[in-house]
């Protein structure tokens, strides 16, 4: 090393060893020493103090360059990452001791074996034993592998803070990010190139002073956050996943390095070959459902008291069964959320039947049809229902008196990987149940397992009952609007065949008129397009054909006036000019002539029946009215409009409610006033159809 850099060195350490020193000394007054015992604290403080004797021993290595100064140095510096560690494994402990996760031991004991390599790697290499082919770089592998381990700790930790926590630990976080960060950069290079990064080395010490006031900016605000920490599984999964993955790949590193060493001319092909299958293999493993079943199992079991994190297991469940909302997918989107909650890879669906005499299989997941059916009544079905007992097929098999010498029928034991059956029950009914196949890893059920899939199975037979009964709904409002439709049109008919029967009344008297024969083949030409007319709205629904349009209601008026002529009834006209509504000529004649038939029937012959047609500002008005037997307050507010309410003996109500609602339609609006023993008056209120006279190019033409 030359003056150069052993002034940047000597500044560089010197600087981390003063700034550290005050940060201890700021510790010391804070007291963490003091009782009651603030143990992530004193590992802070001893961290602090490693790194000032760090930067001391490493001044004084520079200075005078004795390896006795280089070996007390290193033995800092790893003093240093144990008191980090040890700070961090403190934080993620749970407040109890007793009731600590021996997955958290496990991690220290990592933390432990890490250090104690390193240590040794040191140790070698300082007292130059030729033990190793490359002492240098397994002492700087060694520190990678402490550097790594930290920011995986340090990872963790931020995951798991809350909000609240996390303002007071982000400072010192961001410190050990960096910290740890920095080293791996410089180890990483030592390891590639065999050697350490002079200019890199040079200044690690200021890096880590540089970085030391967000530690003490972490120890000025509130200290309470230390112990406020909770470790999350999503997290731990997480780093586990990711010191796992690092772990792998500092292996299958130094296995390339040692491969191109020892290879000769085939090293450096050798070593990239290994390199990228070993790539390709931590893909797969990655992407491998059941590795990552067998972590979360083995987190499950090692690092946390009960087995789920209710929280996130609910929410996922409920995001599973809101993902569709069909019968057939919601079926499957059941067999999943089930599945995922014990690593199965999926199962099948038995629901009810709509006769409800047996159980079918509705949906399956990664599992073959099955096409037999159980009964109600059968065994199985009568096990599943009586108690919400689920069934363990594998404990079935090993004790079968805990199930009561229960008989599976065939299609069951053909199943081979055939695991649980869980029913499912709404209210004391057992609408179905879920097959589920063996889990992807060993997954033992115990009473936590039973619990939560009983409580799962719940919702999810909820949301089956919610389904199938909006199913059924639907039908019965198809099935409502069909007999709706089948109602107009048996009243359309039966006004049909009032017209043919009259026709056939005055056939045998005027057979022979030649204005009557001729009125009489206009009368079956049009009762036949009424009916054609019928045919279509029975194919296609209640609404008629094609859009509204432009309808002269005064033409209309006219043929209903003919009407009642020939059925020798006077009806009292009076129209106001060309008066054109929107909608559709069919319908209109139908309401209207529905309308005058109402009060012709309603009215003695020597009584006044009466329409009136005129524009009221941007409407038609429509007013028919008689003198006949009228209608009660109650009756007209009550029932006047609904289907199925008629004051005739032999009506049916369909007419008055088909007008209500086409002009409703239409945007339109429906009045009546009527007064027993003194008639009726209805009025309708329909949108004119404005039809353009005029261009607007007219508006250019010069004006005279």
């Amino acid at each position: 090393m030359d003056n150069q850099h052993v002034a940047l060195t000597v500044w560089s350490f010197g600087l981390v060893g003063v700034v550290h020193l005050a940060i201890g000394l700021h510790l010391i007054r804070l007291r963490y020493w003091r009782p009651p015992r603030n143990w992530p604290g004193l590992a802070l403080l001893a961290a602090v103090g490693c790194t000032s004797l760090w930067g001391w021993f490493s001044v004084a290595a520079a200075v005078w360059g004795q390896e006795l100064f280089y070996l007390l140095a290193n033995l800092a510096d790893l003093s240093r990452y144990g008191s980090w560690f040890a700070f961090l494994l403190l934080l993620l402990r749970p407040k109890r001791l007793d009731k600590a996760p021996s997955g958290l031991a496990a991690l220290a004991v990592i933390g432990v074996v890490l250090v104690g390599g390193a240590l040794a790697a040191q140790t070698l290499t300082a007292l130059d034993l030729d033990l190793l082919p490359i002492d240098t770089r397994v002492a700087s592998l060694a520190s990678l592998l402490l550097s790594v381990f930290g920011l995986v700790l340090v990872e963790q930790l931020i995951r798991n803070l809350s909000q609240d926590a996390l303002w007071n630990a982000k400072p010192i976080s961001l410190a050990l990010v960096g910290t740890f960060g920095f080293d791996v950069y410089v180890y990483s290079q030592a390891v590639v190139f065999g050697h350490v990064d002079v200019d890199a080395y040079s200044i690690r010490g200021a890096v880590h002073a540089l970085l030391a006031p967000l530690i003490v900016i972490s120890t000025t605000r509130r200290s309470d956050w230390l112990s406020q920490l909770r470790i999350s599984r999503g997290a731990a999964i997480h780093s586990a996943a990711l010191l796992i993955s690092g772990a792998y790949l500092i292996f299958i590193s130094g296995v390339g390095y040692y491969v191109r060493y020892f290879g000769g001319d085939w090293g450096r092909a050798l070593q990239v070959g290994v390199i990228f299958l070993s790539l390709i293999g931590l893909t797969i493993l990655v992407l491998s459902g059941s590795v990552r079943a067998k972590l979360r199992v083995f987190l499950s079991k090692n690092f946390f008291r009960y087995r789920y994190d209710y929280r996130e297991e609910w929410l996922k469940f409920t995001r599973t069964l809101c993902a569709q909302d069909t019968p057939q997918e919601m079926g499957q989107q059941v067999i999943l959320g089930l599945a995922d909650l014990l690593e199965s890879p999926g199962g099948g669906l038995w629901m009810r039947t709509s006769g409800g005499t047996e159980y079918r299989q509705s949906a399956r997941l990664n599992l073959g049809p099955v096409l037999e059916t159980e009964d109600v009544g059968s065994p199985l079905c009568k096990f599943l229902a009586r108690d919400e007992r689920i069934l363990n097929l594998e404990e079935y098999r090993l004790l079968p008196q805990r199930y009561e010498s229960l008989k599976l029928p065939a299609w069951l034991h053909s199943l081979p990987n055939a695991w649980l059956l869980v029913p499912l029950v709404v209210g004391d009914e057992m609408i179905g149940f879920v097959v589920l196949l063996s889990a992807r890893t060993d997954v033992h059920v115990n009473w936590e397992v039973y619990d939560l899939l009983k409580t799962a199975s719940r919702q999810a037979a909820s949301y089956l009952a919610q389904m199938v009964a909006t199913e059924a709904l639907l039908e019965v409002r198809k099935f409502d609007a069909f007999n709706r439709m089948s109602a107009f049109v048996v009243h359309d008919l039966k006004n049909i065949v009032t017209q043919l029967s009259l026709m056939m009344k005055n056939a045998k008297r005027l057979h022979a008129n030649p204005e009557f024969q001729q009125d009489m083949l206009m009368t079956v030409e049009n009762s036949l397009e009424r009916m054609r007319q019928l045919m279509v709205q029975l194919r296609e629904g209640t609404t008629p054909a094609g859009t509204a349009f432009g309808v002269d209601l005064g033409r209309v008026v006219g043929r209903i006036e003919s009407v009642a002529r020939d059925r020798g009834r006077n009806l009292e006209i009076r129209a106001a000019g060309s008066v054109v509504a929107r909608g559709h000529e069919e319908r209109f004649e139908r309401i209207i002539g529905h309308m005058v038939q109402n009060a012709l029937d309603a009215t003695d012959r020597s009584g006044k029946v009466w329409l009136h047609l005129e524009k009221l500002g941007g409407q038609a008005s429509i007013e028919v009215g008689d003198t006949g037997h009228g209608m009660t307050p109650e009756f007209v507010r009550d029932r006047l409009f609904r289907p199925f309410q008629s004051t005739k003996p032999t009506g049916m109500g369909i007419g008055a409610y088909e007008s209500f609602q086409y002009v409703q339609e239409l945007g339109g609006k429906v009045s009546v006033t009527s007064e027993p023993g003194k008639g009726t008056r209805v009025t309708l209120l329909v949108p004119l159809f404005e039809g353009g006279t005029e261009s607007d190019l007219d508006l250019l033409k010069p004006q005279a």
